[in-house]
């Protein structure tokens, strides 16, 4: 392999001493180092498929051998699928059907988490082992063919250890990773313990020699962090409130810090994290400009000031009924506390209205996921002829009754418009502005305050944890947009019933539109929770009236727990047997976002 010309270079700093000025030479970090470890390990978990393929779904080592791929795929992780990020989460992803739109076929599951089911669960067939195996060691193959081309530097390295970090935060300790055998609080101190050996191989002479302190403060909170797992080993009662808050947030603080001193990239804003963010639960740790679409991208004072307006006016729909807070006002939490609001002619619509909060933060929009876009979905409200029924092409002079307008779209736009598409990226932008990382739950998890009750701290670990939560729901954002790429926003079939009685299934089809595949019956897109306690009722179709009617529900298994036939329900679970005080426990936390 050859070694990139900064490996080679030689990093200048001048210091200051009491009377003269001396130069002195720190060798640039040795990225060559990294990438070798990351090569190792990818490299490794290919040879513990090999014998674990060898030995079998039902061999006396077949943990083993898995357990050991695993770990060795976690050690080569951040590397590895930063470079091919749809490879890497297939490859550790959740164990279900792929639906490929371009062909109409269904791929069958497979990588690390349908493995795991087949060794630790037995339901499976010699073939599709044999496939299971065959497919996913091309992954890592393909991830390796990846590793062996590209030189690590800096840019990729301070991009994936970040990723990585957020992957143990929302990933690793709730049981996504592992959701049958467990494993993700040892893999989640095998990944601490990677970063803390690649970084004293790399960056720590630097640091030494600009801030020894702050080297000093990084490897103790590495050391602690570990040393908190060790000592808590229990999947189902581990502390993740007390974990996230205490031992990986020095960790993340002190990260960004040797970013900065180390002076090697300066991150841009194009990607999901704002790297700047000393944690992860801070107001600005997402960049906003990432989940909008290009077209709309760095509104201005003047554009979010007439959305504001517009969002409140309904002379935007053709018969002057509806405005967008007709559904989503704010003191509901921008949502309308109806099961069902009504149309522009008094009929109920056929879904529950969700939250605008933080729904900038997704790749995918309405229930049903018909629309890719902010911008598009709310086009579709305008020319939906149940709602604003107006032309996108076309601009009302309704609205222009109200003369402060024409100031307003000529200080946004520079003048009125002929169409709707400056109305609707006005709306837009507004939109994009209601996201709050401001709640209890936030404050807490920074450290600013200390109010968190016993309930919803054990509730929080419910959560992440034995409730499985958020393995859907992931933190910080609790909606279905999959960190740490964040390109997808995940759906799901959960078997909602047609009312709170729980007899029988909800008629709605949701995704099902799209294809006509059987997979989607019932699939929906998995909503944020920000707000959920402003946001009642619940469900897509609005049945259940309380969180501990939902918490209910998901306890029992979902759909297929109350006895519907749901071939695809995609719930991680069957029943959750949470008890009373879990339960109780877990409403608690869920009022705290």
């Amino acid at each position: 392999m050859k070694l990139s010309a900064t490996i080679l270079g030689f990093l200048l700093l001048l210091s200051t001493s009491c009377k003269k000025k001396e130069v002195v030479l720190i060798p640039a970090p040795d990225w060559s180092f990294a990438q070798n470890f990351y090569l190792e390990h990818l490299t490794r978990s290919i040879a513990y498929l090999d014998s674990l393929k060898a030995e079998g779904f039902d061999g006396a080592q077949s943990k083993l051998f898995f357990i050991k791929a695993r770990e060795a795929f976690k050690m080569a992780e951040p590397y590895a699928s930063y470079l091919n990020p749809e490879v890497g989460h297939r490859a550790n992803g959740p164990a279900l059907p792929v639906y490929k739109d371009d062909s109409g076929t269904i791929l069958k599951p497979v990588g690390f988490q349908k493995i795991e089911e087949s060794i630790y669960e037995g339901e499976t067939s010699q073939a599709d082992f044999d496939n299971e195996m065959f497919v996913t060691k091309g992954m890592l193959t393909v991830l390796k063919k990846g590793l062996l081309k590209r030189d690590l530097n800096a840019q990729r390295f301070f991009i994936a250890t970040h990723q990585q970090l957020f992957r143990i935060v929302s990933l690793g300790i709730s049981g996504f990773d592992t959701p049958v055998s467990h494993l993700g609080l040892q893999e989640s101190k095998l990944s601490l313990e990677s970063l803390q050996t690649v970084y004293v191989h790399t960056l720590q002479p630097l640091i030494l020699n600009t801030d020894k302190s702050l080297d000093t403060d990084f490897q103790n909170s590495l050391s602690n962090a570990i040393l908190f797992i060790e000592r808590h080993p229990d999947f189902e009662t581990f502390d993740r409130f007390t974990f996230t808050r205490d031992y990986m947030n020095p960790i993340t603080r002190q990260w960004v810090a040797i970013r900065k001193v180390s002076n090697l990239w300066e991150p841009s804003t194009t990607e999901p994290f704002n790297y700047d963010a000393p944690t992860f639960f801070e107001k600005n740790t997402f960049n906003v400009g990432f989940f909008t679409p290009a077209t709309n991208k760095n509104p201005t004072e003047k554009q979010i000031a007439l959305g504001e307006k517009l969002f409140f006016d309904a002379n935007l729909s053709a018969n002057g009924s509806m405005a967008c807070a007709t559904c989503h006002i704010p003191s509901k939490g921008y949502a309308d506390g109806m099961a069902l609001n009504s149309d522009n002619k008094g009929h109920l619509l056929q879904r529950n209205t969700p939250t605008l909060i933080n729904t900038v933060f997704q790749q995918s929009f309405f229930l049903d996921g018909r629309s890719n876009s902010l911008l598009d979905q709310i086009s579709m409200v305008f020319t939906n002829d149940n709602e604003f029924n107006t032309n996108v092409h076309e601009f009302s002079d309704a609205i222009l009754k109200d003369s402060t307008y024409i100031q307003l779209f000529k200080e946004a736009y520079g003048g009125v418009s002929k169409t709707n598409k400056d109305v609707i990226k006005a709306i837009s932008s507004y939109i994009s502005t209601l996201h709050d990382f401001d709640s209890k739950f936030d404050k807490n998890m920074r450290g600013e305050v200390h109010t968190f009750t016993e309930d919803e701290t054990l509730g929080y670990t419910i959560f992440m944890g034995k409730g499985l939560c958020a393995t859907c729901h992931f933190i910080p954002l609790t909606n279905g947009t999959v960190p740490p790429f964040f390109n997808e926003t995940e759906k799901e079939v959960i078997g909602v019933p047609d009312s709170n009685r729980n007899l029988a299934l909800d008629d709605d089809l949701g995704f099902y539109w799209k294809y006509e595949e059987a997979l989607h019956k019932g699939m929906f897109k998995t909503p944020t929770l920000r707000q959920v306690s402003m946001t009642a009722p619940y469900m897509h179709n609005g049945i259940y009236n309380s969180l501990e009617e939902v918490v209910d529900f998901y306890n029992k298994g979902g759909g297929g727990g109350l006895g519907f036939d749901l071939e695809h329900q995609t719930l991680p679970f069957d029943e959750l047997k949470l008890s009373a005080g879990e339960q109780k426990a877990l409403v608690a936390f869920l009022k705290t976002l």
